[in-house]
């Protein structure tokens, strides 16, 4: 501001000394007048002198030798008119100073306003943030109870305990029918022993005790043979251990038709997500071990359920029936699992035929080869 009055001071005493001259001129004084390009040079206002034409006039009417009084009167007049001018159009310049101030003090104070209102305006996205973030988590929290998901957890783990219950209830059963098929593995595998070491003999034994039983007690010593009876009871176990083969595939085959019953009910229930009731290796866990792999099982399962998302809004009978259907279908069938609780009759009855399987001695492969060739 300091700057602009010294430029105007300046504009002023440039005009006043315009004006001086000017009127020297007018009054017969010889000094010559300031070039136009050096006024323009310093960075003066262009003034345009209003006695311009009155001095033309004095100039024409020199060598006249007089001037005409009104005009002399005017051009007096002129120099107190020029600093008038020049002091009005100061004020001016002063008073737009003065607006433009007030303009610039105005705009500072709503600057100042619209700071202290975006201070407060961030103050409050802050809280309405902080609101926005606690409504979510309210209604997450009534999403879940709007979605009966605890309710669900608690009757999924009311219904694990019961089918632990009944697991419990029926694990001797289940020992049992599992003792069977390790039995019918080593029957079966015994079975296929005696069958490879009895071959042909059971087509050939027949045929040896009718040749005996149509030969004389002389024909018979003169064959080698010393007795009868003996030797007749030495071809008969043959028959004794065929016997015992086809004893032992029927038996087999009796606790084998428990055993697939047993092995689609509980397949039934594996495929509704009870957990296996075996090793990787195929051997039946003990009871302890199988309750904890159960409880386990049961928590992943009631915690993954829980944490997936779930429709919104109140569930229907449907989908609370679908989520809960395996579990009662589980809890229903593991109470029913065996009709007849399987106890050791025919695996005692097996296992004494197995046994006198790995007990009977045949005939060696050399006595029977001798009596073919004796007999036959």
């Amino acid at each position: 501001m300091v700057a602009l009055l010294l430029t105007l001071h300046k504009r002023l005493v440039e005009t006043e000394g315009v004006l001086e001259a000017t009127l020297k001129q007018k009054q017969g004084e010889q000094a010559p007048q300031p070039p136009q390009e050096a006024i323009a040079s310093e960075d003066a206002p262009q003034v345009i002198t209003p006695t311009t034409p009155a001095t033309e006039q004095t100039s024409e009417a020199g060598p006249s030798g007089s001037a005409p009084a009104p005009e002399v009167t005017a051009q007096e007049a002129a120099p107190e008119q020029a600093p008038s001018l020049s002091m009005q159009n100061m004020m001016k310049e002063l008073e737009a100073l003065e607006v433009q101030m007030a303009e610039l003090k105005e705009t500072k104070e709503k600057l100042a306003k619209l700071e202290e209102k975006y201070d407060k305006s961030k103050q409050n996205v802050a809280e309405r943030i902080r609101e926005i973030r606690a409504l979510e988590k309210r209604i997450k929290e009534l999403e879940k109870e709007l979605t009966l998901d605890k309710t669900i957890s608690e009757v999924k783990k009311i219904l694990w305990a019961k089918i632990g219950q009944s697991i419990t209830y029926q694990w001797q059963s289940i020992e049992a029918i599992h003792d069977q098929i390790e039995l019918i593995k080593v029957a079966q595998f015994e079975n296929m022993k005696a069958r490879a070491s009895l071959g042909n003999m059971p087509e050939i034994e027949n045929r040896m005790i009718q040749v005996l039983n149509n030969r004389t007690s002389t024909q018979l010593v003169e064959m080698g043979i010393r007795n009868r009876t003996d030797t007749i009871l030495l071809i008969k176990r043959v028959l004794t251990l065929r016997s015992y083969v086809q004893a032992l595939d029927r038996k087999c085959q009796e606790m084998q038709a428990e055993v697939n019953e047993f092995v689609t009910k509980i397949t039934a229930l594996h495929s509704r997500g009870l957990p296996s009731l075996v090793t990787s290796a195929g051997k039946l866990l003990s009871h302890e071990n199988y309750a904890k792999r159960v409880n386990n099982y049961a928590t992943n399962q009631i915690t993954a359920s829980s944490s997936t998302p779930k429709e919104t809004g109140p569930p229907s009978g449907q989908s609370l029936y679908d989520k809960l259907e395996n579990l009662f279908f589980i809890e229903h069938k593991i109470k029913h699992l065996f009709e007849v609780p399987p106890n050791y009759y025919k695996y005692t009855e097996v296992d004494e035929t197995l046994v006198k399987i790995q007990r009977h001695q045949l005939l060696t492969q050399e006595w029977w080869m001798g009596m073919i060739q004796t007999l036959l």
